[in-house]
């Protein structure tokens, strides 16, 4: 799940963002409304936490003129502004969610897994193909019952290859997903990190369901012969 987070305050977004990635979110920050826009010309977003008292704007009319546009990403706007009719005004100008400064990082974590949790948004929580499931809520991987241990990454990759079930899925939508732009990116990254979820998958009794495409991408499948 990648997050952008639309805050001018370098010290809140920067703490926000820690405690999203902690949770197993990857995040990117723009710090006016510009930048926002241009990132969301470039990138798909799963959510965006959104300020409203930006440098180049107000974010209740930047949001209503997103909508206008068709964009559907979930929104929570995140603000200081705490009144009744600010409330509805940012409900009504498109927002999902409305969560008042000073807030508890772990309070915008639930909030973002309820949303997420919404229909049409992401309407099963815990997915499975064969014997692998992925829990969305908990962030965790699991195998014939058993939990596969996985790292924030791993488990991100789990999530998405499971989205994306029964299509390839190329390095670049890997990298898209998975990283943020303050992310340096190896070469061999995503290769390693492949082989890495590959391997625990395949100790824990599902071989042959993360497939490489050797110059196209990867797979994730049933498994074969079973």
């Amino acid at each position: 799940m990648r997050i952008l987070i639309i805050e001018d305050n370098a010290r809140i977004g920067a703490l926000t963002a820690e405690g999203l990635q902690a949770a197993g979110f990857v995040c990117d920050i723009a710090e006016n409304l510009t930048d926002a826009a241009e990132f969301l010309a470039t990138t798909p977003y799963d959510i965006l936490v959104l300020d409203l008292s930006m440098p180049d704007g107000d974010g209740l009319p930047w949001l209503a003129a997103q909508r206008a546009g068709g964009m559907v990403t979930p929104v929570i706007m995140l603000t200081a502004r705490s009144a009744l009719g600010d409330r509805v005004k940012g409900l009504d100008a498109g927002a999902d969610d409305y969560l008042i400064k000073p807030f508890a990082v772990e309070e915008l974590v639930a909030r973002i897994r309820a949303l997420l949790r919404r229909p049409g948004v992401r309407s099963n929580t815990v997915m499975k193909i064969g014997p692998v499931e992925f829990d969305t809520v908990k962030r965790a991987g699991y195998c014939k019952g058993a939990p596969l241990l996985l790292s924030l990454r791993e488990a991100a990759l789990l999530e998405l290859m499971m989205i994306k079930a029964g299509n390839v899925v190329t390095r670049d939508q890997i990298e898209m997903s998975l990283y943020s732009l303050e992310d340096p990116v190896t070469p061999n990254a995503i290769e390693v990190l492949v082989s890495r979820l590959r391997r625990k998958m395949a100790r824990a009794g599902a071989r042959d369901q993360l497939i490489t495409l050797r110059g196209v991408g990867y797979l994730m499948m049933e498994q074969r012969g079973r």
